[in-house]
């Protein structure tokens, strides 16, 4: 298996890949990455770790093609590599202004198998791009050059006839997607999930969240999961519009924070900023989270009973199963309220559950989980 993994600058796609490629060691499955930006500086000594991209455009894609012409024609024909990735970037947005970051007489020469853009917080690439280059970037910017990089490498994918082998995947909280990361390098034919679940109008409701986190914990212990809840920005907005309400113009973040379990450090963002990005935040997860649906084999959507025996059925969740009912996906719907769910409902799931054991035990049935010895769980 051959991955391309793009993202942009602020993702800190080395670490999460060399981690990625150090899980798979420990349960046999060697999977060697190859970093070009690395690969690029080595071609160029003369150059200042975190200044390559400052130099001239006709130098940095000469850098750019020795590095990949030696990866091609030198390090993979040396030997046989069973699981490849190769960590790189669609698109570059620098002071040459927005440009390309790939050569595809290159890209076809090097035969993949799989593209996948990893994304992020926007507050936490945001803090990553600054503590570590020179460049006056806002969130607004961040957001941008993310939409462009998950867009030039969908277009790539496609052209190279890999349209249905192009994944967007969340680096969220790093621990919880190595997993899906490695599966689905080495494991591509796994089950892919959904999983779909009310989001920001449960936050105060803990028992509701536990329920949640349970549900998503079991589908991402048995399937490739694509987790809409591992990029959780709108939690970001709804701060920063109560912030604001209380005449504050900062706020202190956990990134991914979603059900309050994140360990990583605190971050100070601009309110401002925040309330900017508005529109883009909404209209990136409704885009993303479409994508994720069309990416998966299935929709599994938890309904829990909320106070007073109200369905927990946000509307995005409703648009989520429609969306995956429209596209021929399967979907299945774990329904905890006592109240019968509507027509809208039963006549667009394949199954109705009462229960996520009920759920589970369905899928063990069809054969559909994971071989839990090769992944060590």
């Amino acid at each position: 298996m051959r991955v391309v993994v793009t993202g942009q600058i602020g993702v800190d796609k080395k670490p999460y890949l060399d981690a990625v490629a150090r899980a798979g060691g420990e349960r046999g499955e060697r999977i060697e990455t190859f970093h070009l930006g690395d690969m690029m500086y080595r071609e160029a000594p003369d150059v200042r770790p975190g200044r390559i991209l400052d130099l001239p455009l006709s130098r940095l894609t000469t850098l750019r093609r020795a590095a990949f012409r030696d990866l091609i024609s030198t390090t993979l024909p040396a030997k046989d590599h069973k699981n490849v990735v190769v960590n790189t970037h669609a698109t570059f947005r620098w002071r040459h202004g927005l440009f390309s970051a790939f050569d595809f007489d290159l890209m076809k020469r090097l035969e993949p198998d799989m593209f996948v853009c990893l994304v992020d917080n926007v507050e936490t690439v945001h803090h990553r791009l600054h503590a570590e280059h020179d460049i006056d970037a806002t969130l607004k910017d961040c957001m941008v050059w993310r939409e462009e990089e998950i867009l030039a490498t969908e277009l790539l994918a496609d052209a190279m006839g890999l349209r249905n082998n192009f994944y967007i995947l969340s680096r969220g909280r790093q621990a919880d997607t190595i997993e899906t990361a490695l599966r689905l390098i080495t494991r591509p034919d796994m089950k892919k999930v959904y999983p779909s679940f009310p989001m920001s109008h449960v936050m105060d409701m803990p028992d509701v969240l536990a329920e949640i986190d349970d549900f998503r914990a079991q589908l991402a212990r048995h399937f490739i999961a694509f987790d809409p809840g591992d990029v959780d920005e709108k939690l970001l907005l709804d701060r920063a519009l109560a912030a604001a309400g209380r005449g504050e113009d900062r706020i202190e973040v956990t990134a991914h924070s979603f059900g309050g379990r994140s360990t990583a450090p605190s971050l100070r963002v601009n309110v401002r900023e925040v309330l900017d990005i508005a529109g883009d935040i909404d209209g990136q997860i409704y885009m993303r989270d479409f994508k994720l649906v069309d990416q998966s084999d299935m929709i599994v959507s938890l309904i829990p009973e909320l106070p007073g025996g109200v369905p927990g059925l946000s509307s995005g969740v409703e648009r989520e199963l429609h969306h995956a009912f429209e596209h021929t996906k399967e979907v299945f719907v774990v329904w905890k309220p006592k109240k019968n769910p509507s027509p809208f409902i039963t006549e667009t799931a394949t199954k109705i559950f009462r229960s996520v054991p009920e759920a589970m035990a369905h899928f063990e049935s069809k054969g559909w989980f994971a071989q839990q010895s090769l992944f060590g769980q």
